[in-house]
């Protein structure tokens, strides 16, 4: 078993020690609501794109693709400014296998 840091060897909360290391963890483990895009009912406002704190809306050249659910959170801030309801956020046992 390895052993545990101390608190002196810990760096202080909300230290970031590496810049750019967040592409490393996929956070989307701990997300309860999930959100389902409708390509349909979409303008491309990308206003999701522009909210979204993870950077999951996957988007190219002003046309929204997809979202990565390996970084999304499910914190439902881009169905909330969505203005065609393109994206509906539903639980996330509703996708468990």
């Amino acid at each position: 078993m390895a052993e545990l840091k101390g608190w002196k060897d810990i760096p202080i909360g909300g230290l970031i020690t590496e810049p750019g290391s967040s592409k490393k963890f996929n956070t989307g483990g701990w997300r309860v609501m999930r959100p389902i895009y409708d390509r349909s009912k979409c303008i491309d406002c990308m206003m999701c794109w522009i909210v979204c704190p993870d950077m999951a809306i996957i988007q190219e050249d002003g046309i929204m693709k997809a979202i990565d659910y390996d970084y999304c959170k499910g914190c439902g801030i881009c169905a909330s400014v969505c203005p065609k309801n393109a994206i509906e956020m539903k639980p996330e046992t509703e996708f468990q296998e």
